[in-house]
């Protein structure tokens, strides 16, 4: 009963929020909607001690799907330490944004709505991260889909919240799309969805052939790719990315909800869900890793030159996921897995915490138009801070232990790719480091750079909002120190047991604990780089910025419009798009359907109509002569007709 109701809860407190507002008003939609997701969130523990720590492993039968032939679906909820572990994540820090939202949306009109949106998003997660087979994991993967559409245009009165909402829709159909047909792919391979047998089948298939576009291919290596492209649109990795930073288009809480701890690390789920076949491919885990290590420090580069506060942390979410796949990609899925616990705490917090300094700015986002701010809002200030820190990846912060695992692991694979990925690594620590602290620097401290009537009215958030920073900043602290040990450490092999499985033949986790000491300590010492170049263009050369903007033009345009993606898609496939649907519609839709058919029935009709009328001229003898030509036709017919 625990088990179920820790993920049916959210979904009752969203229909009662979304059925009944009207009657239960906007206090009592965020009394219910916080009250059962705090009851889940509290389940969670006890559920986490039981499976994870203690070893007790469930499956809970919920009702019968589908049956369809060979096809054979159970609604089954699986709870093993992966799933622990991500329910640990999804319901504390949606409890948090639940609890927050009720200070940040207190004047929006549409309250009942959001809270309703907010648990029907939680209730679809937990779905996905406790599915037993690939159909009830897509299930979940649409579900959030779907609510983060309604939840990322929730302000659907502004055009762009409407475009960044189908933005998101459209480009995360691209990757469910390869993710469908990876599910196919597993169902013709394994006649079966089902997590237990894939995977004890798995082995025996590992060097099947399959005959496709006249090439032998390897069908482990087919199906796990195609797996991969959805979680490469899930978790917007390089290529599936753009729709991320246009997301920011919803409210604060939706950015810390979907784009710190949830949606977004979907995608690292469900590769990892899927270790077992993933390990039985070199081939895909190398593009894996490629991959993660690419959009690592891609959207590194990028988060150092904007200049929205919501988007700078959107990119580092971004970055950050890069590390939890190539880490992945390494084999090295208990690491990724930990930087996925510990980023969500301090992920959650960045963009609370700038939620707090936007409501406390009057909504400005523009951290150009900040500054000096940090003595009316110290609460915020030091959160903000700690959170900074455990992003960079300092002693003895959460980050400091997650990333810090990957990176090892990295390096410890010893393959190319993984040096590549290490490399990378390091250089997103360093630029990870730097547009941090840009941030802190510029928002909280110089000379202020808003107007006056902004200044007069900074003020600290209500304790509604500080109170859950709060609770996300002890987890920033201190969840990679707690979780080490199990995640990473001695204990890992009892933490983890069957629910993550590793070859033999990738040494990454264990090589880890035995790489040189300047491998432990480059992190640190490019993050304390970061910081001090930071501190040198915003603070003692605040001249430098402008000076490195001009003399580099086009690399900053560059990086400034963001590798030139959207350019790049707006040229190769919406331009091209928006070109053929006009032609159909003007020249195949207007012009030869409705031309010949409904048209152009009724214009000849009209046509003959009008000729017709000309002949009713109103003249006796026009009608005597027309009577006359008629009867000698009919004779003439008639004699003709007689011979």
């Amino acid at each position: 009963m625990m088990y179920v109701a820790a993920v049916f809860l959210p979904l009752l407190g969203s229909i009662a929020a979304g059925l009944f507002g009207r009657f239960i008003g906007d206090r009592g939609a965020q009394v219910v909607t916080t009250l059962l997701l705090g009851v889940s969130a509290a389940l969670a523990v006890p559920i986490f001690t039981s499976v994870a720590l203690e070893g007790h492993s469930v499956i809970v039968p919920v009702l019968h799907w589908i049956r369809s032939g060979s096809l054979d679906v159970s609604w089954a909820l699986k709870f093993d330490t992966l799933t622990a572990v991500m329910m640990i994540v999804v319901t504390w820090v949606s409890f948090m944004v639940h609890v927050y939202s009720v200070g940040y949306m207190a004047h929006d009109r549409s309250i009942p709505r959001f809270m309703s949106y907010l648990s029907l998003f939680t209730f679809a997660m937990l779905m996905l991260v406790t599915s037993d087979n690939l159909v009830q994991l897509f299930f979940g993967w649409e579900g959030v889909g779907v609510a983060s559409y309604l939840l990322i245009g929730f302000w659907y009165e502004r055009p762009s919240a409407c475009a960044a909402a189908i933005k998101a829709f459209v480009v995360n159909r691209v990757g469910d799309f390869g993710f469908a047909l990876g599910i196919f792919g597993i169902f013709f391979l394994f006649d079966s969805v089902s997590f237990d047998t894939i995977f004890a089948a798995a082995p025996a298939k590992a060097n099947t052939i399959v005959h496709f576009f006249g090439i032998d291919w390897n069908a482990i290596t087919i199906v796990a790719l195609l797996l991969f492209v959805g979680a490469m649109g899930k978790s917007a990795q390089i290529g599936l990315h753009t729709w991320l930073p246009d997301a920011m288009e919803g409210p604060t809480p939706v950015s810390a909800l979907i784009h710190a701890a949830t949606m977004v690390t979907a995608g690292v789920f469900m590769v990892a869900r899927m270790s077992p076949l993933f390990e039985l491919s070199n081939t895909a885990l190398m593009v894996v890793t490629l991959v993660g290590a690419a959009t690592a420090f891609f959207a590194a580069t990028i988060g150092c030159v904007q200049n929205d506060i919501k988007r700078i942390i959107a990119y580092s979410t971004c970055s950050q996921l890069g590390y939890m796949f190539f880490g992945i990609g390494v084999s090295a899925y208990p690491a990724a897995i930990f930087h996925l616990f510990t980023h969500a705490f301090f992920k959650a917090l960045l963009f609370l915490g700038a939620g707090s300094v936007i409501h406390a700015m009057s909504d400005e986002q523009d951290i150009r138009r900040m500054g000096g701010i940090w003595r009316h809002v110290k609460v915020t200030w030091a959160l903000m801070w700690i959170g900074s820190l455990a992003l960079a990846g300092i002693p003895f912060f959460a980050g400091y232990y997650s990333k810090d695992s990957i990176l090892e692991a990295a390096f410890a694979s010893h393959t190319l790719v993984g040096h590549f990925a290490f490399a990378m690594g390091i250089a997103a620590a360093f630029l990870t480091a730097f547009y941090s602290w840009r941030l802190l620097i510029l928002v909280f401290h110089g000379k202020p750079r808003a107007d006056e009537r902004v200044m007069a009215h900074i003020h600290e958030s209500p304790a509604i909002m500080i109170v859950p920073l709060m609770v996300l900043a002890a987890g920033a602290v201190f969840a990679g120190w707690l979780g080490r040990d199990m995640f990473v450490g001695h204990e890992e092999a009892g933490f983890w047991r069957s629910s993550i499985e590793v070859l033999p033949s990738h040494p990454a986790m264990e090589g880890m604990h035995h790489v040189p000491e300047w491998v432990s300590m480059a992190p640190l010492v490019v993050a304390g780089s970061g910081i001090a170049l930071a501190y040198l263009m915003y603070v003692f050369a605040p001249s430098l910025p402008g000076w490195l903007a001009g003399s580099m033009r086009r690399v900053h345009l560059f990086l400034l419009n963001k590798w030139y993606f959207d350019e790049l898609y707006d040229w190769l496939f919406v331009r091209p798009a928006f070109r053929l649907g006009r032609g159909l519609w003007q020249g195949g839709d207007g012009a030869l359907i409705d031309g010949v058919g409904p048209d152009g029935v009724a214009a000849a009709t009209r046509v003959i109509a009008q000729r017709v009328a000309r002949l009713q001229s109103g003249y006796l003898y026009h009608y005597a002569f027309a009577m006359l030509i008629g009867v000698a036709a009919f004779i003439s017919w008639y004699v003709f007709n007689a011979r």
